[in-house]
């Protein structure tokens, strides 16, 4: 998972009492009309029976510490890229999982590296729509700067003082351990899902997904699916205090995903020497048209998603608050009222809450000059997109050339682009299902709630498209508090031993659970 899942998890975080108004452009208010606060209820489950799976926990740790030795790390410049470690994983995982790579159809994907896995557990009945379970090899690489902050060696696999610790453990081998170990569990039990069921672990989640989830997508689409009845994807973990006004144990069901665009911005003009410059400099020109680009945002809106958010979050939150709240839960899409405009101001005076309202804009790259005393003839920057459902790389274009008034200014797409995805139906029966499986693991002293999440994870290859529009994410291991939460491509990543026992446990439940749904 990419810092864009941290950044997620912050987006929660809404500062109500920061009221600053913003100058950005927003929807037309309408007058404040009455909620009814009788119909804004908890939508909480209750009741829900726990249940305790027995695991064979120190061979499962022997296993997840291993994997965590293999350096299957993604970096920016694709062409650095470890194949010994990723066959040296496959490998292990061969021989980790024998009755599953017996059992299932196993296919490697990806270009231009086909390292990308695809698991098929065919099913006993062909006419049920199939499920797909989706988790990611690659790790972020560990600076030499911070290998001295690290406790343990981070790809030594360490298991000491109740933790598995090491680069990838948390983010997110844990999460394809975990579902092998279910499978295998299963198969020795003789069972066999009613549904088929697919498995997808990804090469370059790290990197955006391109060469392989895109690639896995367009071959599962291209095979005639029509419609996958349950898609699940890692993203925020179980964490008590999560969101602000909650102390209670939090589990977060991402529902939808912004989109990803990177537009490269450049002026190639005539260099020379520094000591006769031009008025203009090219470095001036493309900062110039940064700098405005920048003062011209994206308006607010409130998303769907933030609606289904506030639906469920907001009646276990502030009592004062709630009209507030209902107001944004009931809101309408096409208009906003007097309460839901208090939102938006109290939203956008935080950096990472803001970026749930609209098409956020960053300047991440600025490059030009070889040498002091020489004009370079060029200037590129690169700005990074996470737009919101409509904001196409068409509309990005036009609103930059908009903005900044100046066709010396080229643009060019250098990115995988992939649209903001569908949004997951909120309380049908495959959600449901989601919910009652983590109640069942981890029982009913927890708020389970959808949310929107900001950045983006593999499965979004998956959400954009008609066949798999209801993807949830949600990590199923349980973090003590939001301090480990910090491991996530960060120093000491690590996951306690007796919570990994529960996230098998939870895939092994969730395989019975799925054969309820009807379709």
């Amino acid at each position: 998972m990419k810092i864009k899942t941290c950044i997620a998890f912050a987006a929660v975080a809404v500062v109500l009492s920061c009221n600053q108004k913003t100058k950005e452009e927003t929807q037309a208010t309408t007058a404040s009309e009455p909620v009814n606060l009788e119909d804004f209820t908890s939508m909480q489950m209750t009741g829900i029976e726990q249940i305790s799976i027995d695991v064979d926990l120190d061979s499962a740790v022997k296993r997840l510490s291993k994997a965590v030795t293999y350096k299957t790390i993604s970096n920016q410049d694709r062409d650095d890229f470890d194949t010994k470690a990723f066959e040296g994983y496959h490998k292990f995982l061969e021989q980790s999982y024998p009755l599953v790579h017996k059992t299932l159809k196993k296919e490697l994907h990806g270009d231009p590296r086909p390292y990308s896995l695809l698991y098929t557990w065919e099913g006993k009945d062909p006419s049920l729509q199939p499920a797909l379970f989706y988790a990611h090899q690659d790790v972020v690489p560990v600076p030499e700067e911070s290998r001295d902050q690290w406790k343990e060696d981070p790809f030594a696999g360490t298991v000491k003082d109740g933790y598995i610790w090491g680069r990838g453990v948390l983010d997110d081998k844990n999460q394809i351990h975990a579902i092998l170990e279910a499978a295998e569990m299963k198969i020795k039990e003789g069972w066999q899902p009613n549904r088929t069921l697919y498995f997808v672990f990804g090469q370059d989640e790290e990197v955006g997904g391109s060469e392989g989830a895109k690639k896995i997508a367009d071959v599962l689409e291209q095979r005639g699916i029509e419609r996958f009845a349950y898609v699940m994807d890692e993203s925020a973990p179980l964490t008590p205090g999560i969101f602000p006004g909650i102390k209670e144990n939090t589990a977060l069901i991402g529902i939808a995903q912004k989109g990803f665009i990177s537009l490269e911005l450049a002026i190639h003009g005539i260099g020379g020497h520094s000591a006769m410059p031009p008025e203009e400099s090219n470095i001036g020109i493309l900062a110039e048209a940064i700098t405005k680009l920048e003062a011209a945002p994206f308006p607010y809106k409130i998303h769907p998603a933030v609606r289904s958010q506030y639906r469920y979050m907001g009646p276990e939150l502030d009592e004062e608050l709630k009209p507030l709240y209902a107001a944004v839960a009931f809101g309408k899409d096409d208009e906003l009222t007097d309460q839901e405009q208090k939102f938006i101001e109290a939203m956008a005076g935080n950096e990472v809450t803001r970026a749930m309202l609209h098409t956020t804009i960053a300047t991440t790259m600025f490059n030009a000059g070889i040498k002091d005393n020489v004009l370079p003839p060029s200037a590129t920057a690169v700005v990074n997109f996470r737009p919101m459902p409509g904001d196409t790389p068409e509309v990005l274009i036009k609103h930059i050339k908009a903005a900044i008034q100046d066709d010396r200014i080229e643009i060019r797409d250098i990115s995988a682009s992939t649209p903001a995805t569908n949004i997951a139906e909120v309380g049908n029966p495959a959600y449901n299902m989601l919910e009652k499986t983590i109640r069942q693991i981890y029982g009913n002293d927890l708020i389970v709630s959808p949310f929107f999440v900001v950045g983006g994870s593999d499965s979004k290859h998956f959400q954009a498209r008609d066949f798999a529009p209801d993807v949830y994410t949600i990590t199923a291991i349980q973090l003590e508090n939001t301090e480990e939460f910090k491991g996530f491509h960060g120093v000491n990543e690590r996951i306690l031993v007796n919570e990994y026992a529960k996230s098998i446990g939870f895939f092994y439940q969730i395989f019975d659970n799925l054969e309820a749904l009807k379709e």
